[in-house]
């Protein structure tokens, strides 16, 4: 049985005052437009955009631009953006806020992939203090009335924190809330999350909110987060991949009135097949939205009594009708699995040395020849 928070605290986020204080955190590639739609067909929150570089935004590039589009029925409508320099940045903002395309902005410095952080972007960047402040800063600036929030991780390694520091500069500097996934680059997706730093963050940080963000797999996870850290509200990613009905989870637990899932392998193969064709609309075009629905098959029917064959076909579905004779063929009335569909989901890896740029630790300064390197940090990645 699902843990519910006895008082559920509405989180205010500049104007926006969520209910349930609950965030879909960017994932490349997983949260466009038809993703976070069907997130919101089952609960309630903020649903962030995939991460959209500042560089390709003031540029104009085509995907990009489509990928800053909302449907008419996102509200508010939230973009996360990635970058490693202060005007590229501030323009970036500038552009979103004047062509009125966005209600809420998150910076992303959580990024662990090592060709970012190599040139010394994402979560390598907030060692660079001033670099930081004045990103964090001329971003808050350009957004006027939109508020402005960030999304880090706890540093670099456990030899190099930055959460505390960074948490600090972003408050002083303005921004409307702090996002902290407890790990380090170092772990990348490893392990388990440091539940505790969410804690010290909430303690350091006082006069925004604190959202938490790291191994919530569960209603119960987010319950559980809230209470041991007194954070603010949670940050959602791999643990809704292949189960976007956990925001309908999620909303009952902080007392939403919501009914609750009976995820049989039929609920399933309905999520799925929407999913399939709120991606056919987004791409406009059902051979790309049927092709790109295909990564989530894994995650969707993960315990469920779904054969390797029938698997592979839905690995390989290239057209809606194909997927109707598909899931056509499942026993529908199959119950939910329980644990067996349960826990981590997504990528895991290996903790790892952070690739860096050379000398990057030395100082908490920007050289003149760390400016250059981080420059070519600025390309199209997931991370947080």
């Amino acid at each position: 049985m699902t843990s519910v928070l006895a008082t559920a605290p509405t989180l205010r986020i500049g104007p926006h005052a969520l209910e349930v204080p609950v965030v879909l955190a960017p994932m490349a590639g997983i949260t466009n437009t038809a993703f976070r739609r069907l997130c919101r067909e089952y609960g309630a929150g903020l649903y962030v955009s995939e991460m959209i570089t500042s560089r390709a935004l003031v540029e104009r590039n085509d995907t990009t631009m489509r990928l800053i589009t909302h449907h008419e029925s996102e509200t508010p409508r939230s973009i996360q953006l990635y970058g490693v320099d202060p005007q590229t940045m501030a323009e970036a903002v500038r552009i979103l806020v004047s062509e009125d395309r966005a209600d809420h902005i998150d910076l992303n410095f959580g990024c662990p992939v090592p060709k970012v952080t190599r040139k010394g972007g994402g979560s390598a960047l907030p060692w660079k203090l001033d670099l930081f402040r004045d990103i964090v800063g001329g971003a808050v600036r350009a957004a006027g009335d939109v508020p402005l929030t960030v999304k880090m991780r706890k540093g670099i390694d456990d030899d190099h924190l930055t959460y505390l520091e960074a948490g600090r500069i972003a408050e002083g500097e303005g921004v409307a809330a702090v996002a902290l996934h407890a790990r380090t680059a170092a772990e990348f997706y490893s392990g388990h999350a440091d539940w505790s730093a969410i804690a010290n963050l909430k303690e350091a940080v006082t006069s925004v909110p604190v959202l938490g963000n790291g191994d919530i797999w569960s209603a119960d996870d987010a319950v559980r987060m809230m209470a041991e850290t007194g954070c603010d509200g949670v940050v959602v990613g791999r643990g809704c991949l292949g189960r976007p009905w956990l925001f309908g989870d999620l909303a009952a637990a902080f007392g939403a009135d919501v009914a609750p899932v009976d995820a049989t392998l039929g609920f399933v193969a309905n999520a799925f097949r929407r999913h399939a064709e709120l991606l056919v609309e987004f791409f406009d075009d059902e051979g790309r939205g049927c092709r790109d629905v295909r990564k989530h098959v894994a995650w969707y029917f993960k315990g469920y009594p779904v054969g390797g064959e029938t698997r592979a076909q839905l690995a390989t579905g290239s057209s809606l009708a194909e997927f109707d004779e598909i899931l056509g063929t499942l026993d529908t009335h199959a119950p939910y699995p329980g644990a067996a569909a349960e826990g981590q989901r997504g990528r895991a890896g290996t903790p790892k040395r952070p690739a860096l740029p050379e000398g990057w630790l030395d100082s908490r300064d920007v050289t003149r020849e760390a400016s250059r390197m981080i420059a070519d940090a600025e390309v199209e990645n997931s991370g947080g």
